[in-house]
């Protein structure tokens, strides 16, 4: 049903954009009239301290007054420098953790709520908010252990989420959803980027993210997948205090990633854990199919014994069979320069449309590949790297996968990471012991074998849903036949609703129509005077 609500969202969002100075910040080569139209108005609306802030805080800052929902479009924008290019992601980046807290109180309601029992009878103690973001905030607290008939404090981390976070969250989702299907409408050209999935993704992850069980069940999930691997681990939950609005889990004690000065200090050897974060990385993607994808160096500890802990896991990503094994054989190719077996993996995953040409492909893709080859990670311009890979995939009408941004922006960032501990560190090189045992396997008799079982289950599966099956195409069938001897036929209730439905459909369309007129006759307006 056509609403003008959403409308109304995105004028405002728009007022709160002219007013920090983001239209100013816009550049003006080759930008269109409307845009050097509202760079002009904003020069006189916008307030004075926006014209004093730093270029690449302009934005995060707007979004920050927008509110919680929008901070997390945001986050999510800077998964995505094909929609807003690798200078404006790269500033949303800022966005984590700007939250200002919601007060101790609300909080603490908001866990007696959710668990059923007083705070006093769950913890000790609980601290002031020590860490506030979009979704909820952590405070630190003190819970007494009884295992062994014996008492012991234990310091604990609570995270709660912010109280009508959802409410807001599900009100500004339709105007995403607006924004995103007007661009499509107005620039048809944007719609490769899949604009409207990739709300739906937003959307998808938000919501998974606002239910604090799910990211216990996650943080769990990958502990049992990790428990024998080398130097990483995640924080112990503890299932008594968690429930949706809350999750209490183990205090990591240790040294967080975004203090360089600390972790040089430490004696242990960076290298060392540098590697150890992205071999880590790599096996929870190609391994299990299932990983953190928001590993921020604000969100990675280093323990005093060397593992690396990784905390705040609201978002993973998962991958299937079929996509752990074409990333696999692309980062493999990659690895041992075979471009043209890249080519076809894309195009055998539908990643690229099949007519396009396999060997032009391929040198494309050379021309992304041969540039990284024997430099050190401070030659190598990820930015430039990616830029260069949605021109190519422009070029080859590949259309943009949702279901990879997440996985593809985690390995940057974790790179990322890793590059600031070894300034020498080079991907390519560390995620080789990893990558080639495991394609390997996926392409040798294990491989074959694997999909062998694979296939006998779903044939199996379709014998059982087979009667079924049967079942269903015959009525299907009788019901086409009735539709070709006496036509569709609706009762009076659905006729009365589509009547009620076009009524209301007329009246926001007449309303809409009129809004678009005045604001192009203030446009036009403007222009001739």
């Amino acid at each position: 049903m056509f609403t003008i609500r959403p409308y109304f969202s995105l004028l405002k969002a728009g007022w709160v954009l002219l007013r920090e100075g983001v239209v100013t910040a816009l550049p003006k080569e080759n930008a269109p009239k409307p845009v050097l139209f509202a760079k002009s108005v904003a020069r006189v609306v916008e307030r004075r301290r926006a014209k004093d802030e730093p270029q690449s805080k302009i934005l995060a800052t707007a979004l920050t007054r927008l509110g919680p929902s929008w901070v997390k479009l945001g986050q999510f924008l800077a998964t995505r420098p094909d929609l807003v290019g690798d200078s404006i992601a790269k500033d949303l980046e800022q966005l984590q953790d700007r939250m200002s807290p919601f007060d101790t109180d609300a909080a603490k309601a908001m866990i007696e709520a959710t668990l059923g029992a007083k705070v006093e009878d769950l913890f000790v103690e609980i601290s002031e908010p020590i860490a506030a973001a979009s979704i909820a905030q952590v405070h630190k607290a003190t819970i007494v252990d009884t295992e062994d008939g014996t008492k012991r404090e234990r310091q604990v981390a609570v995270k709660v989420i912010r109280p009508g976070v959802r409410e807001r969250f599900n009100y500004d989702l339709k105007t995403f959803y607006t924004a995103a299907r007007t661009l499509n409408l107005l620039f048809p050209a944007m719609r490769r980027l899949q604009l409207v999935p990739s709300i739906d993704e937003l959307s998808r992850v938000s919501r998974l993210e606002m239910d604090l069980r799910l990211e216990a069940a996650g943080l769990t999930e990958l502990s049992d997948n990790t428990k024998d691997d080398p130097g990483f681990r995640l924080p112990a939950v503890d299932w008594q205090r968690t429930s949706r609005d809350c999750l209490t889990m183990e205090w990591v004690d240790g040294i967080k990633m975004n203090d360089m000065a600390a972790l040089k200090a430490s004696g242990h050897d960076l290298k060392k854990v540098a590697n150890t974060l992205n071999q880590s990385f790599l096996r929870h993607t190609l391994r299990d199919g299932f990983f953190h994808a928001d590993m921020h160096p604000g969100n990675l500890f280093l323990a005093a014994d060397g593992d690396i802990v990784a905390v705040d896991m609201g978002i993973s990503g998962r991958l299937g069979k079929a996509e752990r094994r074409f990333l696999g054989e692309i980062l493999y190719g990659f690895i041992n320069r075979d471009y043209y077996r890249v080519a076809e993996v894309h195009i055998e995953a539908g990643y690229v449309p099949a007519n396009q040409d396999v060997a032009s492909f391929a040198q494309a893709l050379r021309s992304v590949g041969e540039p990284i080859y024997g430099k050190t990670a401070e030659q190598i311009s990820i930015g430039n790297l990616l830029s260069l890979l949605f021109e190519i995939t422009e070029l080859f009408e590949m259309k943009t996968q949702p279901q990879l941004l997440m996985l593809q922006k985690t390995m940057v960032v974790v790179e990322g990471v890793a590059r600031k501990l070894d300034p020498n560190f080079n991907m390519w090189t560390s995620a080789g012991p990893v990558v080639v045992p495991h394609v390997t396997r996926l392409i040798g008799p294990l491989g074959k074998l694997d999909e062998a079982v694979d296939g006998l289950k779903a044939t199996s599966q379709l014998m059982r849903l087979a009667p079924d099956m049967a079942r269903r195409a015959e009525q299907l069938s009788h019901e086409i036949d009735a539709m070709s001897r006496h036509g569709v036929r609706l009762d009076k209730p659905t006729i009365d609703a589509i009547g009620k439905a076009e009524a209301r459909h007329s009246r926001s369309g007449r309303i809409a129509l009129w809004v678009i007129a005045a604001s192009a006759a203030i446009y036009v307006w403007h222009t001739i005077g």
